[in-house]
């Protein structure tokens, strides 16, 4: 049995100034946690894979396309391959999402 203390992991370098920690990497996924500290957000990207989120905890703003919507813990949104996406985080509370990218992106595919 393999485990990973989220916190433990290192905080990830990226083009959106947040705190970011690869959590799982295989070739078939990756997963990341992402904490957005009230008034941060991830800028607007296309990722070329199906990606998936999951709200830990907080409530933020996603916008995948065209369509915003508010999310909470428990909630499970998804974004398809090449379709523009983003977090907010309007609120006073720290937001705490996992990211799920299926399959994996490549190096050379990656877009963010």
């Amino acid at each position: 049995m393999q485990t990973v203390e989220v916190m433990k992991q290192s905080i990830l370098a990226n083009p959106h100034g947040v705190e970011a920690r690869k959590v799982h990497d295989s070739e078939h996924s990756q997963v990341m946690h992402i904490t957005l500290q009230p008034g941060q957000s991830l800028q607007r990207h296309i990722t070329p894979v199906d990606v998936f989120f999951y709200v830990l905890e907080g409530t933020g703003i996603v916008e995948i396309g065209d369509e915003s919507c508010q999310a909470g813990p428990d909630t499970l949104i998804k974004s398809p391959a090449r379709t523009p996406h983003c977090w907010h985080n309007r609120g006073d509370a720290v937001l705490r999402v996992l990211v799920v990218k299926t399959p994996r992106p490549t190096e050379n595919a990656r877009m963010s």
